[in-house]
């Protein structure tokens, strides 16, 4: 069989050219992620030069993420109605200036609000990045292009596990701040020139604006279905686990109750990025063979994590590292599983309500990753530092969610089968 006649109708052909506008995009999401990431390796720094304690610390992480995930629907809605590049645009001035800010802010105030328009950017990138893998990429493409991009944000991530960290030791907190917020300069001038919306003659009509009802129509008609509400719970218990630890509290961890040195404790954050980035690959292409396996693969996930977690925190003083290095690998498959959250919303939804969908899916990882950052921080403080308590926290939403995804399984599987039932009947009755 050729690759035209492989092609499902309608959709984009790929090839080189694609792969060349959609890295574009994909560049934007890598620098987004180093400068959302960079508090991971600088927390106990911030906390020193802000003088705060470790609830306002992880304020920090919350407002950022509090904005993130606020503005999910709205980027979503904005990407239907406008198109990737001119969101991406705006999403890349907002982070670099936020980076910028926080690199010369003089006070713990001024760097929240540094913080909060950094998040304001960086929301608007990923659902971006995954339209546009859409308008560019066959659909049978769909999971393996967004485990891609998911993997060079968790490369990102490895960007601010070894060179950041390495450019606070030896340049100091402005310098490193001010200097990584060059790259938002760099991928702003690729976007700008070279980026498209879509391959010629591919161009869909843009989603019709009827003011606030649009809007509400829109968001009620993602939810009604039930693949976008198994998504956001997938990605809900998923994603947070590792969210927490790589953003802000894997360090303090590693080094103050296990007691390492902060180089090891480095290569330990180092290792969840490189383990998310393998176990990736693998995932996106398992689920793109096996779709039925996207479910268990997400489950499977939830139960190693919380595993790991219970062994570490049960096990008297500092776990050995055997242990410790087990875990990380498996908080590598956090952000894998979390992507898989997108392959039950995007055939749940039309095109024109795929930007919509996503943010709502979007959402569910970062508002548990929020609660958990703050519930961390606040049981960290009335605790006096028990680590054990407070990263008990992780186990009630990993149940809450795991309760959410058992329940509308089986109701999405019913309607997927449907809508593919209903499509074969139509397609039978299509003129020749």
């Amino acid at each position: 069989m050729s690759r035209e006649s492989a092609a499902l109708p309608g959709d984009p052909p790929g090839g080189r050219r694609a792969a060349l506008v959609w890295g574009i995009g994909v560049a934007v999401y890598f620098v987004a992620v180093i400068f959302r990431t960079s508090l991971g390796v600088a927390g106990l720094d911030a906390a020193d030069r802000f003088d705060v304690n470790a609830s306002a610390l992880s304020t920090f992480s919350i407002l950022q993420l509090l904005v993130y995930a606020g503005m999910q629907i709205p980027v979503g809605l904005m990407v239907d109605r406008l198109g990737t590049k001119k969101v991406l645009t705006i999403g890349v001035v907002l982070f670099t200036a936020g980076q910028l800010g926080f690199a010369l802010s003089p006070s713990y105030g001024t760097a929240l609000g540094a913080r909060a328009l950094l998040g304001c950017g960086d929301a608007m990138t990923f659902i971006s990045v995954l339209r546009l893998g859409s308008r560019w990429f066959p659909a049978r493409r769909g999971p393996f292009v967004a485990q891609v991009a998911a993997l060079f944000g968790m490369a990102g991530n490895l960007v601010s596990t070894i060179v950041v960290s390495r450019m606070l030791d030896g340049l100091g907190w402005t310098a490193t701040f001010a200097g990584s917020a060059a790259a938002g300069a760099v991928v702003l001038v690729l976007l700008v020139l070279f980026l498209k919306d879509h391959p010629e003659g591919w161009e869909r009509p843009p989603a019709e604006h009827a003011g606030a009802a649009f809007v509400r129509r829109q968001i009620a008609l993602s939810w009604r279905e039930p693949g976008t509400r198994l998504g956001l719970w997938v990605h809900f218990t998923t994603q947070f686990p590792a969210m927490v630890f790589l953003l802000l509290w894997g360090l303090p961890f590693l080094v103050e109750a296990q007691r390492l040195p902060r180089e090891t404790a480095g290569g330990l954050l180092t290792l969840v990025v490189v383990s998310n980035m393998v176990v990736g690959l693998v995932y996106g292409q398992v689920i793109a063979r096996h779709h039925a396996a996207r479910a268990p693969l997400a489950v499977g996930t939830v139960g190693a994590t919380a595993t790991l977690w219970a062994a570490v925190l049960a096990h008297p003083g500092p776990a050995p590292m055997w242990l410790l290095i087990t875990l990380c690998a498996v908080l590598g498959a956090c952000g894998p599983a979390s992507m898989i959250g997108f392959d039950f919303a995007r055939p749940a939804n039309p095109p024109e309500r795929q930007g919509t969908a996503s943010g709502i899916v979007n959402m569910g990882g970062f508002v548990a990753s929020m609660t958990t950052l703050l519930a961390v921080g606040v049981l960290l403080d009335a605790t006096g530092g028990d680590y054990r308590i407070a990263f008990s926290s992780v186990f009630v939403l990993e149940a809450l969610g795991v309760t959410q995804i058992l329940r509308l399984r089986a109701r999405t599987v019913r309607r997927e089968r449907e809508r593919l039932v209903s499509s074969r009947v139509e397609a039978v009755h299509v003129p020749v």
